[in-house]
């Protein structure tokens, strides 16, 4: 339960620092909970996921295809495909519930880019990106996609979008408890190039944090504000002066939650609609 407005204690009540304490357990226990599951999925993410054959369209064929048939160019008919990207040492797997959320909910291509948990640089995850994209799009039929980025995936999505040209490619992209502006976590990490990269006084987002002008795609970004890896919490927001942001707080949860809870999908199923989002904070506790 999340206590607000009027009800809420100010940050200087007695009670404050203890309502936070708890929420931050409970957090905490069901991050740890979620682990436990994830860790079981973990071995069936680490080879690429097999994409299924489209399904035979019912819709009268007007275009040429190869063999002489006929059939209605993709674009239009159907939602951009969807590509996920995994945060650090992870894999595809901890989209399990949310990719099977997109397909039930009428997608019919939701893919995961598995990116090697030893990997030094996000602009070169970034360039493996791009080439998945444009396949993609030569086998979709779709000019465009949808991109789904958990932690560390989130900024390779974005570099993509802001420095490789990616915004002729990507619609919307999604972030869930990604470091936009840097995170001061785990310092015993830091000899880890790609946690480098994270850092708040790293190149790579003073890059990201340089004019973005004429920027195509339309971010989307939801952070919580009892994310334990996020220091500080707000550090997940996108703020950029030439970017489409907006922002989601979400309330209750921790880091390796956002993947999976359910309401945190059904928010990313509005974003990714393009119906734009019912409100700017989600109370998951």
């Amino acid at each position: 339960m999340t206590v607000e407005a009027a009800d809420a204690p100010g940050p200087s009540h007695p009670l404050a620092g203890l309502l936070h304490g708890a929420a931050l357990v409970r957090a905490t226990a069901l991050d740890l909970a979620i682990l436990a599951g994830h860790l079981l999925l973990y071995p069936t993410g680490i080879l690429p996921a097999r994409t299924a054959a489209p399904a035979p369209s019912r819709t009268p064929a007007i275009g040429p295809a190869p063999g002489g048939a006929l059939r209605l160019p993709a674009e239009g008919r159907a939602h951009p495909p969807v590509v996920m990207l995994h945060g650090f040492v992870d894999n595809r797997s901890v989209f399990t519930l949310l990719r099977r959320s997109l397909l039930h909910h009428g997608w019919t291509r939701v893919d995961a880019l598995n990116y090697s948990p030893l990997a030094c640089d996000i602009r070169s995850a970034a360039e493996r990106l791009g080439r998945h994209v444009e396949r993609i799009c030569a086998e979709s039929g779709h000019s465009r996609v949808d991109l789904v980025g958990h932690s560390l995936g989130g900024l390779i999505g974005r570099y993509y979008v802001q420095c490789l040209g990616g915004d002729a490619r990507v619609r919307t992209l999604v972030t869930l408890g990604t470091p936009h502006t840097g995170t001061r976590v785990a310092p015993l990490l830091s000899p880890l190039p790609i946690v480098r990269q994270m850092r708040p006084d790293s190149a790579l987002l003073a890059e990201l944090a340089g004019p973005a002008a004429g920027c195509r795609t339309r971010f989307v970004s939801f952070w919580s504000d009892l994310d334990p890896l996020m220091v500080p919490v707000a550090a997940a927001r996108l703020e950029h002066p030439d970017l489409s942001a907006e922002n989601v707080r979400v309330r209750g949860i921790g880091h390796l939650a956002l993947p999976v809870h359910s309401g945190v999908a059904a928010e990313i199923r509005e974003a990714l609609a393009g119906k734009g989002l019912r409100r700017a904070a989600i109370d998951a506790a």
